[in-house]
């Protein structure tokens, strides 16, 4: 869909996904088409406590060396102008962080970046059986719901989407990006990556 609609992206691998066999030729490709490839930790950390924010559940070393395998990891792959592996944006496990795991990144020369909150994308991983699952449709809504009461639209919006999904969830959201992208170009909307939209140098 991406190629189809010439649009660029940006990608956050984990370094258990990079180094799978089964998806070197996927990242090797959006590479090729331009996308922006960026570290996402290297084993998914689940960096502070879901209930009290502020408990650390890692520590400095333990954050630092795990995102290090991450980025060391993305130098295994021909990523152009990218290579060697030099990120500028770091996108947190589960989305999840707090003010230590911020400056943590700041301190390993890196920007943490996040989802826009207001829709749904994000849950396009869930599945029926559980108790926060969005189905397709929900989450195609609360973006055009989201897009209309908003006065600036999804002008800036980092919008998240997974690039798959467990076995579980066959109403799979991205099969709805055609359509969302019909509209929001319709609407005006240009795509952009990460450092293109944050203006990075």
């Amino acid at each position: 869909t991406l190629q189809k609609e010439k649009i660029k992206s940006s990608f956050f691998f984990t370094g258990d996904f990079l180094r799978n066999p089964d998806f070197k030729n996927l990242i090797r490709q959006l590479n090729l088409d331009g996308n922006q490839i960026g570290p996402h930790s290297d084993k998914h950390l689940l960096y502070c406590d879901w209930n009290k924010r502020d408990s650390l559940l890692v520590t400095y070393s333990d954050f630092s060396f795990d995102l290090r395998m991450n980025i060391a990891t993305m130098d295994e792959f021909d990523l152009g102008s990218y290579h060697p592996y030099h990120p500028k944006f770091f996108l947190p496990p589960y989305e999840w962080y707090n003010d230590s795991i911020a400056a943590w990144t700041k301190e390993m020369g890196l920007q943490l970046i996040n989802f826009t909150p207001g829709t749904k994308s994000n849950a396009d991983y869930t599945t029926p059986d559980m108790k926060n699952y969005r189905s397709s449709e929900e989450i195609y809504k609360s973006i055009i719901s989201d897009e209309q009461s908003r006065p600036s639209g999804l002008n800036g919006f980092i919008l998240l989407l997974h690039i798959g999904t467990d076995p579980k969830r066959t109403d799979k959201f991205y099969k709805r990006l055609p359509e969302l992208i019909k509209y929001c170009k319709a609407k005006g909307y240009h795509f952009q990556t990460i450092d293109r939209l944050l203006k990075a140098d």
